[in-house]
């Protein structure tokens, strides 16, 4: 009888204790900085119920939804007729619920749902993974881990200018020297469809323009062509689209291009307040930079929209946000403001492993093994074992005997920087041998001294 060869998912993966180590130690470094500025951990569920994801993300959004079929006959209220109808009807009929597409429109459910009992404005991080059915490629999985931090109940854009500022910190303490926070605003994408002649059809502009470093500009004129945009508006966005320079060098010419449109000037004065807020901070690596041509293709931004690039890598956005003046009012609770962004740690793994920046020191779990000789030398080292972890060392003891070689191979194959050596003349004179692994020397000293060392080594 033939067995099938195990496999996984396309655009799903694996991860070994290496790998593990690594993301956790990208992990921390999130965590603390989301804590440094306020925010609070939140965690809801892997799915959630079909009816609050979809209509959130745009048509194409809902296709990359996972839907779960509903348990036990879930055709048995599928009439023949209901076949005919399309797929879309039909997934009402065989799923109810799905995997969570991104953690913000789950979030928006929990503030509305918890209204209650949460303080406004209420500041929450979440790091969890979801789930969306795209075609799989470098950087771009079928499961992946997001981290995201929103404020909601506040229309400060002071939360943009902090947005800003996490992201520089946290890049930066990843050792990443080269990356650029681009940013926009929803009411300048706006006025510029006002002022090409397209009011009001922004929402189409978006999703076109959104892909405009994927498949280049002519490839975008003609999609809008396809979206019965006229050749005279397709011709006045070509140089809206090319608009270069600085900030203090585009907001002048945005100014005269979007004079007749209120909703290009309001963009225009949160673009202005949330850069002078950033004038009393200081921003450490990050390139921050206007690109009228940043869309963000998620619906349900409103305002200041934020996309990440690491520039010496070939990745797409690592990083990426805005405002959602509109989002938990589809719960039913309007009127409620909200910011936020995402940190993508899979592609931000990827960058770090290319560039080598991955310190060697994080990638350390066991502090110190204790090498097994013999019965004697294995009773002797339990309680040195107990002491040390109750030192706050993390030390295992090599669990039989065997030929030191093999004992030292565990010990480097797991990245161990610590052996202790215990054998009869140490057990004898109670001083024990430490072998630094990676410089190869070897000391002989007390126990109360090797905890000493080992604790100074693990604050450097």
């Amino acid at each position: 009888m033939s067995q099938d060869k195990p496999s996984i998912p396309k655009g799903t993966r694996d991860f070994g204790p290496a790998t593990v180590v690594k993301r956790n130690y990208i992990f921390s470094v999130i965590k603390r900085t989301f804590e440094k500025f306020g925010f609070l951990p939140l965690e809801t569920p892997a799915m959630e119920n079909l009816s609050v994801l979809t209509g959130k993300y745009g048509d194409e959004g809902d296709q990359l939804i996972f839907k779960i079929l509903n348990s036990g006959d879930f055709l048995s209220k599928v009439s023949a007729q209901d076949l005919e109808q399309g797929y879309k009807p039909l997934t009402r009929k065989v799923s109810e619920k799905a995997l969570r597409y991104d953690l913000t429109v789950p979030f928006a459910r929990f503030v509305v749902m918890n209204r209650n009992e949460i303080a406004f404005p209420f500041k929450r991080y979440q790091i969890q993974p979801v789930w969306r059915a795209d075609r799989p490629q470098r950087g771009r999985y079928r499961e992946f881990y997001q981290c995201d931090a929103d404020v909601v109940g506040t229309n400060s854009l002071l939360c943009e200018a902090e947005i800003i500022l996490m992201i520089d910190e946290v890049l930066s303490t990843l050792g990443l020297d080269d990356f650029t926070i681009k940013f926009n605003h929803r009411g300048l994408l706006a006025g510029i469809a006002e002022a090409i002649g397209a009011k009001g059809r922004e929402a189409d502009l978006c999703v076109a323009i959104d892909k405009l470093d994927k498949i280049g500009q002519d490839a975008v004129n003609d999609e809008l062509r396809q979206k019965n945009f006229s050749e005279e508006s397709v011709n006045s966005l070509r140089p809206i689209l090319n608009l270069a320079g600085n900030i203090s060098d585009l907001l002048p010419q945005l100014d005269t291009l979007l004079q007749d449109s209120e909703e290009g000037k309001r963009g225009l004065q949160d673009i202005r307040s949330m850069l002078s807020f950033l004038e009393s901070f200081t921003i450490n690596k990050a390139k921050i930079q206007l690109d009228v041509t940043l869309a963000r293709g998620l619906s349900y931004y409103t305002g200041c929209i934020f996309e990440v690039k690491v520039n010496n890598v070939q990745m797409g956005s690592i990083s990426g946000g805005g405002r959602y003046d509109n989002l938990t009012g589809m719960f039913g609770l309007p009127g409620v403001s909200g910011v936020g962004f995402s940190f993508g740690v899979d592609r931000i793994f990827d960058v770090l492993e290319e560039l080598n920046l991955f310190p060697k020191e994080s990638q350390t779990i066991t502090q110190l093994l204790i090498a097994n000789f013999d019965e004697a030398s294995m009773r002797y080292a339990l309680p040195v074992l107990q002491t040390l972890r109750a030192a706050g060392i993390s030390a295992e003891l090599y669990p039989e005997s065997a030929k030191l070689k093999k004992q030292m191979a565990y010990a480097d194959q797991k990245r161990i920087p610590n052996v202790l050596l215990i054998g009869s003349e140490e057990i004898e004179s109670g001083l024990l041998n430490l072998r630094n692994m990676r410089t190869g020397q070897q000391e002989k000293l007390p126990l109360a001294q090797i905890l000493e060392v080992l604790q100074n080594n693990a604050t450097v």
